[in-house]
C-alpha cells in the first residue's frame, strides 16, 4: 500500500495536466454555449475523474506485477524470471535488465564456488585435526603406562609438548565450530568446580612448568552448559594466563552470586593489559603491546572464548591493570528448575 501511495504520487503532475486540459474544455464549451455549460459541467467533471481513477488502476496494478517479477528475478535470477521481468518492463529497460541478470548470475556461480570451497577447507581442517589426534592419543598413552621408564626431563618435556599440541588442535576445531554451519550443543546440569578442576587437570604440566601457585577454592554450585564447549572457554582463559604469566605466577578462581548469575572470576597476576588495549582484546588477532615474552601469542585465545561464550548464552567481562594482573568474569545465568511429582 504503501509503495503504490508513493507511486501514485509520482503522478500528480499528469492529474494536474489532466485537470487543467479540462478546464480548457470546459472554458471552450462555455464560451461556444453558455446556456449548455451548467447541464454539461457535471457530467465532463464525473468522467474526468473516472477516466483519472482507471488509468491509476491500471497503473497500479502494472507497476505491482512489475515489482513482484522483479523480488522473484533478485531471488532467484534465472532466465525464466528474467523473461517475466522483461515482459514487464518498458523496451528501453529490457537490454539493461539483462545485463543486470547476466552479472547476477556470474556472482551467483562464483558464490555458489566459494561455497564449495570454503565447505571443502572446512572439512579438510577437521579432518586433519581429528587425524592428529591420533598421534597425540598414542602419545599420551605412552606418557601414561611408560612415562617412568623415560627419564624426569624428557618426560616433563614430552608432557609439555603433547598439552601445546592438544591446545592449538582444540582452537582449531572450535575455530571452525564457530564458523561452520552446523552446531551441535548439548546442554545440560554441569559441576562448575569439576569442569574447573578438569581444565587445570589438562594444563597441569604447563601450569608446572611456569610453576604457577593455584587457588580454587568456592562452593561447587551446578550450570546448564555444553561440557565441552564450557572446558574450552575455560582452558583459553588459563592459557591466556600461562602465556602472559610473570614472576612467581599465581591463578586464582573464585565464584560470586549477583542478582541474576554465577560470576566464576578467574584472575592471575601476570603483565595485565594496558587500558588502551582493553576495548579490542577479543577482537581477532588482537595482541596488542606486546613485551618479550609474548611474542609468540595470535590473539585467538580471548576471541575464541568470546565466540564460544556467545554461543552458550553466557557473558565475559575483563578488568585489568597494567603490571597488576588480569581478571576474567564468565556469568552464568541462574536458571530456576521446579521438581514435579508424580
Amino acid at each position: 500500500m504503501k509503495h503504490s501511495t508513493t507511486f501514485l504520487r509520482s503522478h500528480i503532475p499528469w492529474l494536474f495536466l489532466l485537470f487543467a486540459v479540462d478546464g480548457f474544455a470546459a472554458l471552450l464549451l462555455w464560451i461556444a454555449d453558455a446556456r449548455a455549460f451548467p447541464a454539461l459541467a457535471g457530467a465532463f467533471f464525473l468522467a474526468t475523474c473516472f477516466l483519472f481513477l482507471t488509468v491509476c488502476f491500471v497503473l497500479v496494478r502494472h507497476e505491482k506485477k512489475k515489482r513482484q517479477a522483479f523480488l522473484d528475478f533478485l531471488d532467484s535470477p534465472d532466465r525464466y524470471r528474467e523473461q517475466l521481468l522483461l515482459d514487464a518492463v518498458t523496451a528501453d529497460q529490457r537490454e539493461a535488465l539483462r545485463l543486470l541478470a547476466k552479472a547476477l548470475r556470474e556472482r551467483q556461480d562464483d558464490y555458489a564456488a566459494l561455497a564449495t570451497q570454503l565447505s571443502d577447507y572446512e572439512e579438510y581442517v577437521e579432518s586433519w585435526a581429528h587425524e592428529t589426534k591420533t598421534p597425540l592419543s598414542l602419545l599420551t598413552l605412552l606418557l601414561d603406562n611408560h612415562g617412568e621408564a623415560l627419564p624426569p626431563a624428557v618426560r616433563i618435556r614430552l608432557d609439555y609438548i603433547r598439552s601445546r599440541m592438544q591446545e592449538s588442535v582444540d582452537q582449531m576445531l572450535f575455530y571452525a565450530r564457530l564458523k561452520g554451519t552446523r552446531a551441535d550443543y548439548l546442554f545440560e546440569q554441569l559441576s562448575l568446580r569439576a569442569c574447573v578442576e578438569e581444565v587445570l587437570e589438562d594444563y597441569a604440566p604447563l601450569l608446572s612448568e611456569k610453576q604457577f601457585r593455584v587457588e580454587c577454592a568456592f562452593d561447587d554450585v551446578m550450570v546448564c552448559s555444553d561440557r565441552r564447549s564450557l572446558r574450552f572457554l575455560l582452558g583459553q582463559l588459563v592459557s591466556n594466563s600461562i602465556k602472559y604469566c610473570g614472576s612467581s605466577p599465581a591463578l586464582h578462581f573464585e565464584l560470586r552470586r549477583e542478582d541474576s548469575a554465577d560470576v566464576l572470576c578467574v584472575r592471575d597476576n601476570g603483565t595485565g593489559v594496558k587500558s588502551c588495549d582493553m576495548p579490542y582484546i577479543f577482537e581477532k588477532g588482537f595482541t596488542g603491546s606486546l613485551p618479550e615474552n609474548r611474542r609468540n601469542a595470535t590473539g585467538m585465545g580471548l576471541y575464541l572464548a568470546k565466540g564460544i561464550a556467545h554461543a552458550l548464552n553466557l557473558t565475559l567481562a575483563a578488568a585489568s591493570e597494567w603490571g597488576d594482573g588480569f581478571e576474567m568474569r564468565v556469568s552464568f545465568p541462574i536458571v530456576e528448575t521446579t521438581d514435579t511429582l508424580d
